[in-house]
């Protein structure tokens, strides 16, 4: 089979479960935001040391796919077959595992009482890189939801993950000997 199939060159793509839209259209723009997240998140899971936080981040990146297919497939009788297959639909637990992550790793840092540049170690900055597409991805997505029916799990989990990624990276430089640098 083609990785290649020609059939989006007129500027249309497929959504998952049937049915085309324009590559603009607000559900594309949603989903490929939280995919571009999932990639940042993997380049951050690519970097040393690799360990630091790794089986979270799969975690959320396998959350993440979950959240894409949901924003991608706007038949609700679809997505219930598609998530049979993959799993269940992000829900209120996925979005308290992250708050119980967040809690766990601000324990350990100090108290933060400035806004902080990012940066740092490679690690640190490229999960603050990540913070912000996963901001963007939480803007699209509340953008979608004023015209068609998302989960609100969704919105909350990308709010949360937001916060969980900023700690992280705090978490990351502190490991690797960086203090935050003040604004």
């Amino acid at each position: 089979m083609k990785i290649y199939t020609k059939t989006g060159d007129a500027g249309e793509t497929g959504l998952f479960g049937g049915g085309r839209v324009p590559k603009d259209d607000a559900r594309v723009a949603a989903y490929g935001d939280v995919d571009e997240l999932n990639a940042a998140i993997g380049l951050a899971r690519a970097l040393d040391p690799r360990d630091f936080a790794d089986t979270l981040l799969q975690t959320i990146q396998r959350d993440l796919f979950t959240i894409g297919a949901e924003l991608a497939t706007p038949d609700p009788d679809k997505l219930h077959k598609a998530l049979a297959r993959s799993g269940a639909a992000i829900g209120p637990s996925d979005v308290a595992a992250l708050e119980d992550a967040i809690d766990e790793q601000e324990a350990r840092l100090a108290p933060l009482k400035n806004f902080i540049l990012p940066g740092g170690a490679p690690k640190a900055a490229t999960l603050h890189l990540a913070r912000t597409v996963c901001r963007r991805a939480e803007r699209t997505s509340v953008a979608l939801s004023r015209h068609q029916n998302i989960s609100p799990a969704i919105l909350q989990y990308l709010n949360r993950l937001s916060d969980l990624l900023f700690v992280l990276a705090r978490a990351a430089n502190a490991q690797a000997g960086h203090s935050d640098a003040k604004w």
